[in-house]
């Protein structure tokens, strides 16, 4: 598994580095955000770790413009700016996990694991759909009523799981063990946040409504006019 570590401060780059290439990780290694786009942009990585406060480019504006060039690689957000706020703000920016500082090292093992596993996948050629909806697997892209969809990572992996899952009701308890293999606060309200960036790409534009919320239940894919 190869990886660009984009981290100014040197102690913290040093150690995450090390720690990773012990676990036999490929580490590609830039201090400011300028150049870990253009190392992003140059080279094919199967996940970034990002901070967010860099020189030069923050980790906002670095996720933003790599997402504008490629959809499907894992973006990890590394910070101390931790709220809810701060982690909306890095999701909305295109990250597909967020793990706040400090960490312990085998949280961050935990969390590339589970971003890895969208991967690990060998069902190639795979498609699977409902409705006009369609996820092609090995492709790594979406599709609706024939126009391309442009997804995250994360939000690929809790669509896959949505799909394979369709019509049957899962909580947010589920989607946690299934999609992150980690766990949030309780108060924690990542999952909604990321069901509700699935229904702004899959749903806005269709009168047939395919992610469904049952209050204090949780989530279910289905056509809208069927139980």
């Amino acid at each position: 598994m190869k990886i660009l570590l984009v981290e100014d401060e040197p102690k913290v780059a040093s150690f995450i580095k090390k720690g990773l290439e012990e676990q036999a990780y490929e580490v590609d290694q830039a201090y400011d955000g300028l150049l870990g786009v253009k190392l992003a942009l140059q080279n094919e990585y199967d996940l970034i770790l990002l901070d967010i406060i860099l020189p030069n480019m923050n980790g906002l504006d670095a996720c933003r413009e790599i997402r504008k060039h490629k959809q499907h690689v894992a973006i990890l957000m590394l910070t101390a700016l931790g709220t809810t706020d701060d982690k909306i703000i890095g999701l909305d920016a295109g990250a597909d996990d967020y793990l706040t500082k400090p960490f312990e090292f085998k949280e961050l093992l935990a969390r590339l694991r589970a971003l890895s596993r969208r991967s690990t996948d060998n069902n190639n050629g795979d498609r699977i759909g409902i409705a006009d909806l369609e996820l092609d697997l090995s492709k790594k892209t979406v599709t609706r009523a024939g126009k391309l969809i442009s997804l995250t990572a994360r939000e690929f992996s809790l669509l896959y799981y949505l799909l394979r899952n369709q019509g049957r009701v899962v909580s947010r308890v589920d989607i946690t063990e299934q999609v992150w293999e980690t766990s949030f606060d309780t108060g924690s309200n990542v999952i909604d946040v990321y069901i509700n960036f699935l229904r702004k790409k899959i749903d806005k534009e269709h009168s047939n409504k395919l992610i469904h919320t049952l209050v204090g239940m949780g989530y279910v894919l289905k056509e809208q006019d069927k139980v």
